[in-house]
């Protein structure tokens, strides 16, 4: 155990206090972890959608003061009564849903939901660093056609890199996008992944895909109040909708062999990171997320 076991300790933090207001840094205390916790020394940092979903409190639930962060890399500085599968000194990634093994959750299946077949196409909703990584899959398995739908024109040449390789911007139409889509590809695509968190892109992404096979997946967190909305013909005419929570990943089964396969250079993510900063930058890194200069922020915590 480390010599700070079963001690409140001191750390810096960014603390969001209101809504949309820049974060600030200061000092907090963390409590020793309790039975089946496990305190974790953070060394780098990022951000996505949902922590600025949160922060703009646009929809969602206010809580405030609050402090972000699930995508993040460090190592166990102690741990609680009762944990077994961790010790201080492992190297761990904190995510927001768990792995108990036992659930009948934890026991479904765990291959990713809208992977497409060789030659199909897809359309992705979001060029952001969700909706990139579904086009990254899309293109390892082998999409024919990937279509990125974004509203900013801007991403798209950072999205071929990822295997993008068509665009559409919806207001660049009068006319629905579902409608663009459908008349680029002879009547739908086959796969369709929302990843942006609006309910007007799950309608489009769904509405989207071909009658008789197309699969639409929605991976992205809606406002509290949303609600989808289509007419019943698009089911009868069978076509699919999905939803995902994390790909339907298990941490503790699936990410390992993930980060295996990155270190073995059989993974390409370094083209995700865009922009490094240091922890106390980290309102310079939510300008750019708001303002869609950047795929992925990496934050060095102490800097």
């Amino acid at each position: 155990m480390s010599n700070t076991a079963g001690q409140v300790i001191k750390c810096k933090a960014a603390v969001a206090w209101e809504a949309g207001k820049p974060l600030v840094i200061e000092e907090v205390e963390v409590a020793p972890p309790q039975a089946n916790e496990v305190r974790v020394k953070i060394l780098f940092t990022s951000l996505c959608r949902t922590d600025v979903c949160f922060w703009e409190a646009k929809g969602q639930t206010p809580l405030f003061p609050r402090i972000f962060g699930h995508e993040a890399g460090g190592i166990v500085e102690s741990v609680g009564e009762g944990v077994t599968e961790l010790k201080p000194g492992d190297h761990v990634l904190p995510l927001f849903t768990g792995e108990c093994g036992e659930c009948r959750h934890c026991l479904g299946a765990t291959l990713n939901v809208a992977k497409p077949k060789k030659g199909q196409s897809v359309a992705v909703f979001g060029m952001g660093a969700v909706g990139l990584a579904a086009a990254e899959g899309a293109r390892m398995a082998g999409a024919s056609r990937i279509i990125g739908v974004d509203l900013h024109s801007s991403r798209f040449e950072e999205a071929k890199k990822f295997g993008v390789t068509e665009f559409v911007n919806p207001k660049d139409h009068d006319k629905p996008v579902q409608e663009v889509i459908a008349e680029m590809t002879d009547g739908g695509v086959d796969r369709a992944v929302e990843c942006t968190g609006s309910i007007q892109a799950m309608i489009s992404a769904f509405e989207c895909v071909h009658d008789g096979w197309g699969v639409a997946v929605l991976v992205g967190v809606p406002s509290k109040d949303d609600l989808f909305k289509t007419h019943p013909i698009n089911l009868l005419n069978e076509r699919t909708l999905k939803g995902t929570f994390f790909g339907n990943y298990k941490p503790r089964s699936d990410i390992p062999d993930v980060v295996e396969k990155y270190m073995n250079k059989e993974l390409e993510l370094d083209k995700f990171i865009t922009h490094s900063l240091s922890f106390s930058e980290i309102n310079k890194a939510f300008d750019y997320m708001l303002h869609a200069k950047a795929i992925r922020c990496i934050m060095t915590m102490g800097a």
